[in-house]
Formats: C-alpha cells, structure tokens, sequence
C-alpha cells in the first residue's frame, strides 16, 4: 500500500511508528518553511505535489482534519482515498509486530481499577486522572494507571508508587485485542481518544467513560464506530456541557452525565510584584482553538497610553506556526510577553501574581487554568465558547465575552484596567466559585458517589 502521510507536526511523531517506511512516498505539509526538506529520509512536498503521485491512500496526521479534508477534495482526492489516524484500526496494522509494553511498578497486586489516559504528559485531562488516582487510593482502591505515551507525569506517578502501564498500541487496539488487560474490577477511559478501544471489549467489566473533549476532536472519527460502542456496562461521564454536546452532535441518543475535574488547593498570600501594572495571564499550547490571536489583536486595539497600565503573559507551548507569527506580532507590543513552556511550580507563581486569567478560546471544554485562576483568587476573563463560563456570572465573579469578538475583548481589558480596585471583590468571588465547583472535596464527593453506583 503506497501512502502519503500529511501533517509533520506533533501528531506525525506520535504516529509515525505504525507507518513502514517502504510504503511512504511522500510528507504533505502546508508549511512552505518545510516543503522540500527531508523528514526522517521522507520528502514533505506541498498538498498540490503529493496529489500528483500515484498513491494508495493519505493518511491526516493532525486533528484539524476536516480543513485537510475539504483541501484535499478540492485538488480532486476522492473521499473513500482518506483517512485519519483515528482509522488506525482498519489500516491494516495487525501485520504489525506489537511494541513492547513498558511496566513501571509492581501491577500484580493491582486489580481493582484501571485508569487509562491518553498521555502522561501535563495536560488537563491526564492531570485530571491523576487526582482520580490519588482519591481512588486515598479510598482504598487499588490502582494501575495506563497511557499510550509516555511524559513527565509518569515520574509523579512513581513517586505517589502508583504502578504505570505504557502501551503505545493502545493508540489503536480494542480491550479484547491487549492481552495485559484482564481481572481489573472497573475500567476508566480518558477522553475521546479511548472510542476505539470501546469498540471490543469485555462487558462484565464496568467502564467509565470520562469525556473531556470538543467537537473539534471528533472531525476524525467515523459516526457509525462511534455507534458501534455497546453500552452495556458502560457510564460515560462530561466535563461540563461542551464535551456532552459533541458527541451527543454525533449520537443525539448518547447517555452522558455530569462529572467536573477537582483542582488541588495551592492557595498562598499573593505575591509581591516588581512594579504596579496589572497583570493578565493567558496560559495553553497556542494554537488557533486556543485562541492567542484574538488575544493579539484586542490589545493592539488599546491606545497606548491604557496598554502602558499593562503587561500579558502567554505562557505555553511556543513552536507552533501561531506562535512563531505572533511572535512576530508582537515585537511592536511591548507589553506582551511569550514565557514558552513552564512547570507546575512556574505555573503556580505566575497565577499568583496575576490580576486576571483571559481565555480567549475559540472552542474550550473546561480549561483547568481558569479553575487554578480562581482557586489563586485571580478573575477570569473568558470567551462563551469554553465550558466555564457556563459558571461565571459576568461581573460578579468574572466577565464573559463573545468567542471571536475583539472588540468587546478589548473593552473588557481596558474596564479590568481601569476598573483595577474592584478586581479584588471579584477575584474573592471567583474563589468562591472554585471552592463549590472546582474543589477537590466536590469532586472527591461526586467520584465516590460515582463508583458506588459503577462497583
């Protein structure tokens, strides 16, 4: 099977291992700074090149599939030609040799719950599985934690001596397809990314489903597998309403009941600042869900005297081709600046300085920074298309504007700023708000009551 692989990003990396390199012709990117390179010996030609050789099927390495999608049928790619990493499964990878499954800890004691996260990195949602770990143990439950890659979360883990599984063929096999996976009394599925592995599986064992994850993570998947997930013994769970919406847009019939992460307390006296200007924090891989661009553009349409009373902060992952043009972007704003990556520890002292937390995504399920804001007592400044803002009272315990807006974006901004006394009483407010929505008691409370019902 002669293929073309398109996205060199992220994605490519994390999948690339299931592709033999004799059956690659070519890398599609849409990024002129690659074409023409050689990634892995594999030349990346641009979309209009690639179409031109004579192929099997391309593959989309990326999750802004549909976009990809709607470009290749315009250069006359017939749709039964193109697939998703989400197809995986029907691929024809059970040629393939398994990868070895790396085992960390003693899992032969464990049996009672497995927890399966989509990575272990230090993202939301597996942060979010963790603290189910530690509350499940705290309970007395025995737990494995299990991913299909490998990060930096697995070090807590083994400090906690919680025993870690990572199987990277969990990227595509079903329950009934990985061998190691027998005598657990409750099975909990992270994210979207587990639908597949759902699709065959032993029913006597409970699963719980925890959905994390916007409509944008579904454009890869087919609706009739999703369909195909027997719900017998099976609970699936939403963070919030953004989530349940997505896959009930697919699966209007779909059960799915309300399950809200938990934040640990790290609330400390508010740290001293080197000068008296206010403090907006925006934190999250910048990319164009996540929305930094609108961020841009509203504080270039401050006058400059009001952006003088200011200084942003956009702390996150900085390589991608957003965040290399706002880089750029921002030469001239002197008032914004790109941290790149940072650690909890980072991530916590910024928070504490910060006056207010934006989030100015176009599509957010619950972003677990605008919970840390408010546990740090900070107000959040946050568009409509995230999930938390179904919990804000607009100017009460934080402001909401409309997703996309710049101009009311930028109005806010000016307010907080010139309104910079009264964001203590909101900021108090905001802290209140954590502690009945987005505490680790609330959650501790509504997981019990949840494995009550599942064991």
């Amino acid at each position: 099977m002669k293929l073309l692989l398109f996205g060199t990003g992220d994605y490519y990396q994390r999948y690339k291992k299931w592709f033999d390199r004799e059956d690659i012709l070519a890398l599609l990117d849409n990024s002129k700074e690659k074409q023409g390179m050689m990634l892995d010996g594999i030349p990346v030609l641009s979309p209009e090149k690639g179409v031109k050789l004579f192929f099997d099927a391309i593959v989309i390495l990326s999750f802004y599939v549909k976009q990809m999608r709607a470009q290749l049928a315009g250069l006359g790619v017939p749709q039964g030609r193109i697939f998703h990493f989400f197809d995986l499964h029907d691929l024809c990878f059970r040629k393939k040799t398994e990868y070895p499954v790396k085992i960390y800890g003693d899992v032969t004691k464990a049996g009672q719950a497995l927890l399966l996260s989509h990575d272990l990195t230090l993202g939301g949602p597996a942060i979010a599985l963790f603290h189910v770990a530690e509350i499940l143990i705290k309970n007395g439950y025995s737990v494995v934690f299990a991913s299909m890659l490998d990060g930096p979360l697995r070090e807590t883990l083994q400090e906690r001596h919680i025993p870690v599984v990572v199987d990277v063929n969990l990227q595509w096999k079903t329950m009934n397809e990985v061998s190691w996976i027998k005598n657990f009394q409750l099975v909990f599925c992270n994210t979207i990314g587990y639908f597949m592995f759902l699709t065959n599986r032993d029913q006597t064992i409970p699963a719980v489903w925890w959905l994390h994850d916007s409509s944008f993570f579904y454009e890869g998947i087919r609706e009739e597998v999703l369909r195909s997930i027997d719900r017998t013994n099976l609970a699936a769970f939403s963070v919030g309403p953004v989530p349940a919406r997505a896959i009930k847009s697919m699966i209007p019939d779909f059960p799915v009941k309300n399950l809200i992460y938990g934040v640990a307390d790290h609330f400390g006296r508010r740290l001293e600042r080197e000068n008296d200007r206010i403090v907006f924090v925006t934190i999250g891989y910048i990319e164009s869900r996540k929305g930094q661009d609108i961020l841009v553009d509203a504080v270039e349409q401050l006058s400059p005297r009001v952006r003088e009373k200011a200084v942003f902060y956009l702390v996150g992952q900085n390589t991608s081709m957003l965040a290399v043009r706002l880089r750029h972007r921002i030469e001239n704003l002197p008032q914004m600046q790109m941290t790149g990556t940072v650690g909890r520890d980072e991530v916590n002292r910024i928070l504490d300085l910060a006056d207010v937390l934006i989030c100015p995504s176009r599509e957010d399920p619950m972003p677990t920074v605008a919970a840390e804001a408010m546990m740090h007592g900070a107000p959040c400044l946050i568009s409509d298309a995230t999930g938390t803002a179904d919990y804000i009272e607009h100017g009460v315990n934080g402001f909401v504007f409309q997703s996309g807006d710049r101009q009311q974006l930028a109005a806010l901004i000016e307010y907080c700023i010139e309104h910079r006394s009264s964001l203590s009483k909101l900021g108090a407010k905001a802290r209140k708000l954590y502690e009945s929505v987005f505490s680790m008691d609330v959650f501790e409370r509504e997981l019990e009551t949840m494995m009550e019902q599942m064991m």
